[in-house]
């Protein structure tokens, strides 16, 4: 079966990655490499001397024989450039978030469709080992009702001109999110504070309001002196704890939670705490992004919607649009 012609657009710091991970997927052929640095084009070069390399981001629009590229650029040029690409008949995979406002989002997703060509969005940590068992075992319902999921995702720097902590970290643990539970939230508050630069957010704290009981919490940081990764997820039969630091465990399952009991009066209810085992699952220890780059190639083979495709990286720039209102607004609660 031919092989899949792709190019890359952006190789900084995660550019590299899907180029080496595209270069070892014997369903794709690196095609082209694009970079406005010569620099970085030239190292590339000197890797992978089979593929071309330009400046011109052009070249890659117009090459007929091109099918799929992966645009792994600032979020301020996704539209520009995918809506390009989509618009000459390539399949188009976008670093996240997938663009920079709902408008832009729902426009890619439409020159997509019209065009019968693959959006996809770069969720990474959906195709992880760690968030893979964890839908596992949140679809198995072992955990039984669920109650609430809290994230925190904090480090120092690494501080961005063009973005602020919201839209720099958030779109990790709000896709996440968004595949474990999979369910939307009907609202949302957030507030946030610039202590480095003024009107772009280093500090941010999220929650959202789903039409039920259940509720989320997230916080982001780029000015924690330690870096932390948790996020919990919370049932009435047992909860989930995901550190992504943690080199081996990175997934404990712990059967804990509370018994309530009947009311001995109005005012008072009897609660009884359950403590039983905690384990950790096998997890796939294998490269998420390899697991991308074969869902991508996958999808255009099948044409079928891939895992993280357009409307959920709509899903996610949504929230990061509300977000963003509800702290221009003082942290106002903001319907989704």
């Amino acid at each position: 079966m031919k092989a899949i012609n792709v190019g890359v657009i952006g190789c900084g710091y995660w550019g590299p990655n899907l180029i080496r991970n595209f270069v070892d997927n014997d369903s794709a052929r690196l095609q082209w490499i694009c970079d406005v640095d010569e620099r970085r084009l030239a190292k590339m070069s000197r890797r992978y001397p089979f593929a071309q390399t330009t400046t011109d981001y052009q070249k890659l629009v117009n090459d007929s024989d091109l099918d799929a590229v992966a645009v792994v650029t600032p979020v301020a040029t996704h539209f520009t450039i995918a809506s390009e690409l989509l618009r000459a008949g390539k399949h188009v995979l976008l670093e996240k978030p997938l663009a920079a406002n709902v408008e832009q989002a729902e426009q890619l997703i439409e020159l997509a469709e019209q065009n019968s060509r693959i959006l996809m969005v770069d969720h990474t940590f959906v195709y992880t080992g760690a968030v893979r068992k964890m839908k596992e075992i949140v679809a198995s319902g072992e955990l039984g009702e669920l109650l609430y999921f809290d994230s925190v995702r904090i480090n120092l720097g690494l501080f961005q001109r063009d973005i602020n902590v919201l839209w720099d970290l958030a779109p990790h643990d709000l896709s996440i999110m968004d595949y474990l539970i999979a369910r939307q939230p009907e609202g949302l508050s957030a507030i946030g504070s610039c202590h480095i630069e003024a009107g772009i957010e280093n500090i941010a704290y999220l929650i959202t309001k789903f039409p039920d009981d259940f509720i989320a919490h997230f916080h982001f940081n780029w000015l924690a002196p330690v870096k932390i990764r948790h996020t919990l997820i919370a049932g009435s039969s047992k909860m989930i704890l995901y550190d992504d630091i943690e080199p081996t465990e990175k997934v404990r399952v712990y059967d804990k939670g509370v018994t309530v009991g009947d009311r001995e009066a109005d005012y008072q209810t009897l609660v009884s705490y359950r403590t039983g085992d905690v384990w950790a699952p096998k997890l796939d220890t294998t490269e998420a992004l390899r697991y991308v780059v074969a869902e991508f190639i996958d999808s255009i083979r099948a044409g079928r919607p891939p895992l993280t495709d357009g409307h959920a990286g709509l899903r996610v720039v949504r929230l990061l649009e509300a977000a963003q209102k509800s702290i221009k607004c003082g942290g106002q609660y903001t319907p989704v």
